[in-house]
């Protein structure tokens, strides 16, 4: 009888969950992050009425207790935001904020400066582009300092690269504003976007004790920046106790948000830990799969029945576990970098130090099983083979292939004297026509599959799971 309820009472929930959920105003995106389920996961709950797991029984109760968030309609600008940095993470929170606030951006490239003064977005990313387009902001952007003079918050978004040298973030970028906010608006609230060393923050006030400086990282990815920003997985304020404007801050990212989110907060260096042991445990998750798909690769095994047997388990889940020529991209090879340099000194702690050894691993084999495919589908000797390399992006729906992985796999064919040719339309030396690529390429790599290629998926090689057609 106990068997038989639950099996009713989760078919109640498959048959009733899109009607209720619909009745909210939520689409299954929204339900999703409201619930705290990767949406895949959700769906097959919606359509079903999964019994995978009884951690799943309150979500029915979750979306009918949900009540829509009224948003607060703003007659006047509210403060003078000053951000630095027109990237990703900087624009997507001008963006945000200049919904209700008067934003200034501020940034050393007259291209990016130019563009945001015309409406138009400097990268690709749809909802910032549609926004900047078709959204009442209060925008403009700027390459002079004089932005940061009245400004009542300042966001630093400045890129901090890691430095093989010196084995840490280079902050020189972040340090630049600092000094100069403290030299001509010590008022300011000062934030911190860009990703530091654990303890930046607290030398920087050590350093400049008359400003308020706080850490508050960002989780967002390439190409959804401004979407992770509207429904942030969390909001996270890094300052020390009893700080009013460090409040007010997160009461702008809350109001903004179009989920109930409310802000976590916690000290600066925790905040700073955080952010790196979030990325660097994406990073671990990444090369796990990676090296999954290593071996099934190796065995001739299928790495999608392997993967989706595991994933059915509620504790692995179905998410973020799709093959990949290694993990690239901004942030995890850098920050994964950074927090390996951290433990330095501390013992028994090998694990995410292996994660930098399990990524370059993962890249010289797929170069391998490439040059082994080629010789397989062309017959050919090695130095009559081309090699087609389509999208150097780190993964679909970015325009960025700085630290992408596929041009890592790229650099090591070069190094085994295989002819090697690109198409991608942000890559300098791409072939310039689809054509011809596809005409002049004996096998073509892909990091992701994309529909214009399924005409030619028998000479197409990727570890992809996800988008063969």
């Amino acid at each position: 009888m106990a068997l038989l309820f639950f099996i009713l009472f989760f078919y109640h929930i498959g048959m009733d969950l899109k009607q209720l959920r619909i009745s909210k105003g939520l689409t299954q995106t929204e339900a999703s992050k409201l619930v705290n389920v990767p949406l895949r996961t959700y769906k097959r709950i919606e359509n079903s009425g999964s019994t995978d797991s009884f951690k799943y029984q309150n979500i029915y109760e979750i979306i009918h207790s949900y009540k829509k968030k009224k948003k607060k309609i703003h007659n006047d600008v509210n403060y003078k935001i000053t951000i630095a940095g027109i990237g990703y993470v900087g624009l997507s929170l001008g963006v945000l904020l200049s919904q209700n606030n008067c934003v200034t951006m501020v940034d050393l490239i007259s291209e990016k400066v130019d563009k945001i003064n015309q409406h138009i977005s400097p990268f690709k990313d749809p909802l910032i582009e549609d926004y900047i387009a078709n959204k009442k902001l209060t925008i403009s952007a700027t390459m002079s300092n004089s932005a940061y003079q009245d400004a009542d918050i300042i966001i630093i978004a400045t890129p901090t690269d890691f430095d093989e040298g010196s084995g840490q973030f280079n902050t020189h970028s972040v340090e630049e504003v600092i000094f100069l906010v403290n030299a001509i608006n010590s008022h300011a609230l000062v934030v911190i976007k860009s990703t530091v060393p654990i303890g930046f923050t607290n030398l920087m006030t050590e350093k400049y004790p008359h400003l308020n400086i706080i850490f508050s990282p960002e989780f967002l990815r390439e190409g959804h920046a401004l979407y992770d920003n509207l429904y942030p997985s969390r909001i996270i304020i890094g300052a020390n106790t009893n700080n009013k404007m460090a409040k007010q801050f997160a009461h702008l990212l809350e109001q903004a948000a179009l989920n109930l989110n409310k802000a976590i907060y916690m000290s600066p260096k925790e905040a700073e830990a955080t952010k790196l042991f979030s990325n660097a445990y994406l990073a671990m998750r990444v090369a796990y799969f990676n090296e999954l798909d290593s071996y099934a690769l190796s065995h001739n095994l299928n790495s999608e029945n392997i993967i989706k047997g595991m994933s059915y388990d509620p504790r692995i889940g179905d998410y973020y576990n799709n093959p990949s020529f290694g993990y690239g991209g901004y942030c995890l090879p850098k920050d994964s970098a950074q927090l390996s340099s951290s433990f330095v000194g501390i013992a028994n702690s090998n694990l995410i130090r292996a994660l930098l050894i399990s990524n370059q691993t993962r890249k010289e084999f797929i170069a391998d099983k490439i040059i082994e495919f080629a010789f397989e589908k062309t017959k050919k000797n090695i130095e009559d083979i081309t090699i087609g390399i389509y999208k150097l992006s780190m993964k679909a729906g970015s325009d960025n292939y700085r630290s992408s992985s596929s041009l890592d796999v790229y650099y090591l064919l070069l190094e085994k004297n295989i002819k090697v040719i690109i198409y991608d339309k942000m890559y300098n030396n791409s072939i310039a026509d689809f054509t011809t690529f596809i005409n002049q390429s004996d096998v073509i790599i892909t990091n992701r599959m994309y529909k214009e290629l399924s005409p030619y998926k028998v000479k197409v090689f990727t570890r992809d799971i996800y988008k063969r057609d």
